[in-house]
């Protein structure tokens, strides 16, 4: 409990106390992740040498730092890492960094055609089907845990496996990923509350309901159906929007963290949002709300130095630039609003 309050205090202090403490700047292969599937798609909109140097430079960085000694390529965090149901020493593979490791080299092999950028992501299947535990119901389905050293269910991890398995279906054929994703989102999708959300997970402390955590739910079964062309979840994905769109955004454009509860605004929650609408089909259709999230966001969590705050809490907030939290997620969010019709959002025509 000691640790889980200490790194908590880290956290969410007002100020950034990480020098003052010796800790150093290191590379997080979940920002890696986000910055490279960005790029892809900033290539996608307008190819250019500058940008394809920066998707060479994430793709090397990322090989270069996976976790070794596993069934496939995986990653973890570059910290120990404390949470309520377990502890994760540093480079401890989850199932989480790995999905999106593996989903932005897919993104970026799908502009260089290296296959080794192909056979990286399957190798992550690998790791997630031999190297996670499972949680069985009674119907065989299924829930992948954390990481390899947990037992834990939480719904949005085990989805987000689910996503890479059905996404690596369509360039291997394999019946195998796409069975063993459908078992996840049917074990998941049975868990869903009758309002349309889903807690964390199942464990008496993993009970609340959240903005961004509901978002990875709603674009990964969005991807499942996608990807498997199996459609038997639309009415779970149509609750499941309606509760994230009505719960957890107000009309002046603050995004809340819980469906009851403003504070804390956490940047993840208004960055999400762009993301789950792509994913969903849906971003035209919300494009008013689109620009209140990021007018308000950009208006009240974003420096005069152009980095984006972590939290404003109602008596506090924390202003500190986290790379993987905070500039990662913005910078990716952006990158999607630029593949949605930009010239809906901004008077002049953008350049490259």
């Amino acid at each position: 409990m000691f640790k889980l309050l200490w790194i908590q205090f880290f956290k969410r202090a007002p100020f950034n106390l990480r020098g003052l403490f010796g800790i150093k700047k290191e590379y997080n292969s979940k920002a890696l992740a986000l910055f490279l599937s960005a790029y892809c798609n900033l290539y996608t909109i307008c190819p250019s040498k500058k940008k394809l140097s920066k998707i060479n430079f994430f793709i090397d960085t990322i090989l270069g730092n996976s976790s070794l000694g596993y069934s496939g390529s995986c990653w973890g965090y570059n910290f120990d890492w404390e949470a309520r149901a377990f502890t994760q020493p540093i480079n401890t593979p989850t199932i989480v960094a790995s999905s999106f490791v593996a989903n932005a080299l897919l993104d970026a092999y799908l502009i260089t055609n290296d296959i080794k950028l192909l056979e990286a992501a399957r190798s992550t299947c690998q790791f997630i089907l031999k190297d996670l535990n499972r949680t069985y119901d009674s119907k065989g389905n299924f829930s992948f845990s954390y990481s390899p050293i947990d037992k834990s269910v939480v719904f949005n991890a085990s989805l987000l496996g689910a996503k890479l398995l059905s996404r690596v279906f369509t360039f291997t054929n394999e019946i195998l990923l796409i069975q063993e994703a459908k078992r996840v989102v049917d074990f998941c999708c049975e868990r869903q509350n009758l309002d349309g959300s889903w807690t964390y997970g199942i464990l008496p402390y993993h009970q609340w309901i959240d903005n961004f955590h509901t978002g990875y739910n709603l674009e990964c079964i969005a991807d499942y159906m996608k990807f498997s062309n199996d459609f038997s979840y639309s009415i779970h994905l149509e609750k499941g929007f309606s509760f994230y769109i009505d719960s957890f955004f107000l009309k002046n454009g603050i995004a809340k963290y819980y469906h009851n509860s403003i504070y804390p605004i956490d940047i993840h929650s208004a960055a999400q949002l762009l993301v789950t609408l792509d994913h969903l089909n849906l971003f035209e259709a919300y494009v008013p709300l689109v620009n209140n999230v990021l007018n308000w966001t950009i208006d009240h969590m974003q420096s005069k130095r152009g980095y984006f705050y972590y939290q404003i809490n109602k008596y506090f907030s924390s202003k500190i630039s986290y790379m993987r939290w905070s500039q990662a997620w913005m910078f990716y969010s952006f990158s999607i609003l630029f593949l949605n019709k930009p010239s809906l959002f901004f008077e002049k025509n953008l350049t490259c």
